[in-house]
């Protein structure tokens, strides 16, 4: 099978389509052949900033016209993109920004409170957007600078997500062309796009399902449909107004919804296809959103940006007394796709019916970008005589050999085979998601302990009365003044800030001298 670049699968439908929709943002539609013009005339833009052509690109941007050009160029010329969140300190994205390297930096209006921070320090060329300088992409003048389309090896990396890391600095997962080609390859048919599908845009691009949102749409000719950020949260009425046949948001959506009671039965009839992911979907939530939207399938996604976006979709059966009965009424994630091989390890490291999800196969990414976070986050298993990688024991991968396709990507995630299906049991570590945001607590309490008054922190996630997951945080040592806390998480973003600080003399452990975090939570809870 020929691996096929993001922007292949882009232009194989801007040449068989090239006068139907590709992307709808604010008041502004390009067709097929429109945005091939202007991601062009992007390319040759990002070349001459970068005094030619680039490696890696950053993408400081948000949900405009820029955005979606600037990631179709970088595909374009063959580079790498590097999503960089305008919510975030400027302090993060200049971490990222040296992290990952960076050759090119583009931004625009929409970069956020630090992007002069972040201009006068990033220490990298910039493509500056702002003001009007954008308008060239609804009509590109023809040029004699369009540069070639790049046409990089599949090892080489379509694009890099920096996620939460326990170190206290954000952790760079690439992903290769042949990652993301094997996850297009099964998401597209799956989800039944093409031409004439309407598509959400929901995801920030520093969310990997953004990837999935934009190049499912693109690379089946459908229309991709960009909401803004108040837009998310209302999801009838931009539903509605779109005409959009399929969704793909986190599950905290329809809660929100809910809460404003802006979910009424029946009330999206165009919806194909309701695509969730990056945190639990609960039996209520289903059965609103099932309620609202009659004629659409419903499918619950799951996928660490380790494994390239989704590699599970389970579709929630119509009627509701088909659906599995589950203790926490959660509904399964499903298998993982066919050409993924998975296990569950036990604390043995051996295999079993309850344990740590473990994956490999082509949608398995290569490794951090940061070579030394690899060590014990692999494990290979060790067979025997019969060399069956589903029998023997596991051994952690220690970062000294070398990281082959045989190894198995741990995840994380203990999960649960019942009934055919594997039911998400939550994290086996400190790793947890916020509203479809993956955080290692560890990072936060990183951040609180540099207070010198403070001994210990702990970070606890708690279950809020709207049924939600939020952060609250308890510390001991000697009191500190509330206004003292945000200073100490200014560098972290929102949706990574406690709601609350509380102080305590002692912090409870266990039997076994660990940090009783259970007892803490159900403390919270009461």
């Amino acid at each position: 099978m020929t691996t096929r670049t993001l922007y292949d699968w882009f232009r194989a439908s801007a040449e068989a389509n090239p006068d139907d929709p590709a992307l709808e943002v604010l008041d502004v539609t390009f067709t097929y052949a429109e945005l091939r013009a202007a991601a062009e005339w992007m390319s040759a833009r990002m070349v001459e900033a970068a005094g030619g052509r680039p490696g890696r690109v950053g993408l400081l941007t948000s949900r405009t016209a820029v955005s979606f050009v600037a990631c179709l160029a970088v595909q374009r010329l063959g580079a790498t993109a590097v999503p960089l969140n305008p919510a975030a300190p400027a302090s993060r994205n200049l971490d990222i920004t040296k992290e990952a390297g960076l050759d090119l930096a583009v931004f625009d209006d929409t970069a956020g409170d630090g992007a002069a921070e972040y201009r006068h320090n990033a220490g990298v060329r910039l493509l500056d957007m702002t003001g009007e300088k954008w308008r060239p992409l609804l009509a590109p003048e023809p040029s004699d600078d369009i540069p070639d389309q790049g046409h990089p090896a599949e090892t080489g990396t379509a694009y890099i997500i920096f996620t939460s890391g326990t170190t206290g600095r954000p952790k760079g997962v690439p992903i290769t062309y042949a990652n993301v080609n094997a996850f297009l390859m099964e998401a597209i048919p799956r989800y039944e796009l093409g031409p004439g599908c309407r598509v959400s845009q929901t995801f920030e691009m520093s969310f990997d399902g953004s990837v999935s949102e934009m190049f499912s749409t693109w690379g089946s000719g459908s229309t991709l449909c960009v909401a803004q950020h108040g837009d998310v949260f209302t999801p009838v009425r931009f539903i509605n107004t779109k005409r959009l046949t399929h969704w793909m948001s986190v599950p905290s959506v329809i809660s929100f919804a809910k809460r404003l009671r802006a979910l009424a039965p029946g009330s999206m009839p165009t919806l194909r296809r309701g695509l969730f992911g990056g945190e639990r979907l609960g039996f209520d939530q289903a059965e609103a959103w099932s309620a609202a939207a009659p004629n659409a399938v419903m499918n619950n996604c799951y996928g660490p940006t380790e494994t390239t976006i989704v590699i599970t979709g389970y579709e929630v059966p119509r009627e509701r007394a088909d659906w599995p009965q589950t203790t926490d009424r959660s509904l399964p994630i499903g298998h993982p796709h066919p050409l993924m091989d998975w296990l569950l390890l036990d604390e043995d490291l051996r295999p079993a019916d309850d344990g740590e999800l473990c994956v490999r196969g082509p949608q398995r990414f290569p490794g951090y970008l940061d070579s030394a976070e690899n060590a014990g986050r692999f494990v290979l298993m060790e067979s025997g005589s019969d060399c069956d990688s589903h029998h023997g024991r596991g051994r952690i991968h220690d970062g000294q050999e070398p990281l082959t396709p045989e190894h198995y990507y741990r995840t994380g995630d203990r999960c649960r085979l019942e009934h055919g299906e594997l039911f998400h049991l939550g994290r086996i570590d400190g790793q947890v998601k916020i509203r479809g945001n993956r955080i290692e607590l560890g990072e936060i309490e990183s951040a609180l302990r540099c207070h010198p008054s403070i001994d210990e922190a702990i970070v606890l996630v708690v279950r809020a009365a709207d049924g939600e997951n939020e952060l609250r945080a308890v510390y001991t040592g000697k009191e500190v003044p509330a206004d003292e806390f945000p200073k100490l998480v200014s560098a972290l973003p929102r949706y990574m800030r406690p709601r609350s600080y509380h102080h305590r003399e002692s912090i409870p452990l266990t039997t076994v001298g660990k940090v009783d975090r259970k007892r803490l939570t159900d403390e919270f809870a009461a």
